[in-house]
């Protein structure tokens, strides 16, 4: 499986289960309310024959008539049902059957004891029809669901059965998407990693080879010394960062802006080998001091401007980092804003999701690395404040 099915089934994978689920709690839904249906209507038919039956005895009925002519009504006119049904007097003693296992000529103290616990049985599932002629009774007739009736309600259990192997395998599969999720994650902080240690690795490299000269002056190796100390000091924070992935943070009060003028100041020595003409712009309010881990930190707001400046497709663009506190004690706030792209609407659920990316060589790490530290590191929030298409976007970070 290639590195974009990967990413394009993770970045699926939880609406996948939403619509699975759905899916699902709709079938069992659609199968019970169908089959209740099914099953009520068979029994009314069923219920209705009986009446049927017993209407036509009461239609003939004579003060002489007798048990024989009454079984053979019962054995010519319900020839045609496909349920089990039991004639009894009016003490329900059994005078004739069908459709129970037992033969309609046995008439065995042992056949009418199993015949008697049939009746026990059909008038737990069923009230029986009274046969009358004027107010006395002549005769009881018991039934129960046929065949087709009974397979009919375990059909919803058969069903759920079934679902729940489907579920089996899917929840199968969707671990293996998160095993390969996960697998995803690493390979990109692996390449993460590369990518923060590899610039300022080339640049000691390259100051070394400059170094090799022989009509090196002291003033050209004093200004070089001082370029390797900012490039080791860049190695030595790239190190700090990835060291305190996963474990306990240490956050202290400290002033934000400071830490913001770092991080727009390495900007500013990266933006002219981006090709791009954009203008970093600083609108900095009142903030009291927040709880941060300055190295986590500054990575996910590098991240923020990082993702922003890849939104700038025009030459020409600005970013602009707003700070204040909101109101009613809610915290402090800072904005990062671009005239770039925009998110599109169908997009913005999965922008914070290990993989999203819009670019071809993209990992798609930047902001949900971003969006880990402020939430889980430092307690705060990540959100995209606003944004529209073609416009540009504003990400707003809240801490307390």
């Amino acid at each position: 499986m290639n590195m974009q099915l990967r990413r394009t089934l993770y970045m699926m994978s939880s609406r996948l289960r939403g619509v699975f689920f759905v899916l699902i709690v709709v079938c069992i839904l659609a199968m019970l309310i169908y089959t209740q249906h099914l099953v009520a209507e068979l029994r009314k038919e069923s219920r209705d024959i009986v009446e049927f039956y017993a209407q036509t005895i009461q239609r003939i009925a004579s003060d002489n008539l007798s048990a024989e002519t009454l079984s053979w009504l019962f054995e010519n006119i319900t020839q045609k049902t496909n349920f089990p049904l039991i004639l009894t007097d009016a003490q329900g003693n059994p005078s004739s059957w069908k459709g129970i296992g037992v033969p309609d000529t046995a008439r065995s103290p042992a056949a009418l004891k199993e015949v008697q616990s049939y009746i026990d049985k059909m008038k737990h599932e069923n009230n029986p029809v009274t046969i009358t002629y004027g107010n006395q009774v002549l005769n009881y007739l018991y039934f129960s669901d046929s065949k087709l009736i009974k397979q009919l309600v375990y059909l919803p259990y058969v069903t759920i059965a079934g679902l729940g192997l489907l579920v089996l395998v899917a929840y199968l599969g969707f671990s293996s998407i998160k095993r390969s999720e996960q697998r995803f994650i690493w390979v990109g902080m692996a390449k993460e990693t590369a990518h923060q240690l590899g610039t300022p690795i080339s640049s000691l490299m390259g100051w070394l080879e400059i170094m090799k000269a022989k009509d090196m002056t002291v003033e050209k190796l004093r200004s070089m010394v001082a370029d390797m100390q900012t490039d080791v000091k860049r190695l030595e924070k790239v190190a700090a960062r990835f060291s305190q992935i996963g474990s306990q943070t240490d956050l202290r009060q400290q002033n934000i802006d400071p830490i913001l003028e770092d991080v727009l100041t390495y900007f500013h020595r990266r933006l002219p080998q981006a090709g791009k003409e954009i203008r970093l712009v600083r609108n900095y309010g009142s903030i009291p001091p927040l709880d941060l881990n300055r190295d986590l930190f500054e990575w996910a707001v590098e991240n923020l401007i990082k993702n922003a400046i890849d939104a700038v497709k025009n030459k020409k663009g600005k970013i602009e980092i707003t700070t204040g506190t909101l109101p009613e004690s809610e915290g402090s706030f800072i904005d990062i804003s671009d005239n770039g792209v925009g998110i599109q609407s169908k997009s913005r659920r999965d922008i914070f999701k290990p993989g999203y990316s819009t670019k071809k060589r993209g990992w798609g790490l930047g902001l949900n690395l971003a969006k880990r530290i402020i939430e889980e590191y430092h307690q705060g929030k990540l959100f995209i404040k606003e944004t529209q298409p073609g416009m540009g976007t504003t990400m707003r970070i809240v801490l307390k």
